[in-house]
């Protein structure tokens, strides 16, 4: 069967016939307004987000089908968590912490692209998406989650699909992230303290010597890079805060 397809970008749950959508159906003889009121309904989870849309068309009967686009597991759980990104260590600092219920939501919005046959398969590998993100999911780390999934500690809220949580857990989720957030930057600014003190205790030294005194301290990462000398220009160079040779 002969078919035409449209491609586009929108808000999800906010389709309108206005272009681009609506001037591109327009030749294709479908109802647009069903059309619109399909993909709305399809995407209404995802509203606040951009979502690719393909809507396919037969050419003869002029049924439609569409095709929702979903954006990664880490971008939905970063929306549901409110988060702008995840964890640098994400076994070690936790950023946020997730209801089983919003996992389930977005075990259902990526259903086409996830491996697992059974809605609590998907479950799980969004909690393993959590994982690597530094995300709890019911006040505990992913690897628990998981046991207490397949224990069956949550099989009436899979069972029943729920996607809803209260207001009242809402703020708790929100009041959660705010003291998680506000640990990290404590801990951020303990570890940049310690590493300005291994660096000045340290002064002299080559700044490879330095960066490896800053590794034996467990100091972060990120924090090495941005703090630590430059790595010397020349092995056997000049000591990190010291001077160069004359030039002759």
């Amino acid at each position: 069967m002969a078919t035409s397809s449209v491609d586009v970008l929108i808000e999800g749950g906010k389709a309108t016939a206005a272009p681009p959508l609506g001037p591109a159906l327009g030749p294709l003889g479908v109802n647009i307004g069903l059309v619109v009121a399909d993909i709305n309904k399809k995407t209404v989870d995802f509203k606040g987000m951009q979502v690719p849309v393909k809507v396919t068309v037969d050419s003869e009967t002029k049924q439609h089908t569409i095709t929702i686009g979903t954006p990664p597991a880490s971008a939905l759980i970063k929306k549901e968590a409110k988060l702008d990104k995840g964890s640098g260590k994400p076994q070690v600092d936790f950023v946020a912490d997730l209801k089983i219920e919003q996992i389930i939501k977005i075990a259902k919005m990526k259903e086409d692209s996830l491996t697992g046959k059974t809605l609590k398969e998907r479950v799980k590998e969004i909690v393993g998406t959590c994982r690597a993100m530094g995300v709890k999911v019911e006040e505990v780390e992913s690897a628990e989650a998981i046991k207490l999934i397949n224990e069956g500690k949550f099989d009436k809220e899979i069972a029943e699909e729920k996607t809803e949580i209260s207001a009242e857990e809402s703020k708790q989720i929100e009041q959660e992230r705010v003291r998680m957030q506000k640990d990290l930057e404590d801990k951020r600014a303990q570890y940049e303290t310690s590493a300005k003190n291994i660096i000045k205790e340290n002064e002299g030294k080559t700044s490879e010597q330095i960066r490896k005194a800053l590794e034996t301290a467990k100091i972060p990462e990120e924090i090495i890079n941005k703090l630590a000398p430059k790595a010397d220009a020349k092995k056997g160079g000049a000591p990190a805060g010291g001077k160069g040779g004359a030039k002759k």
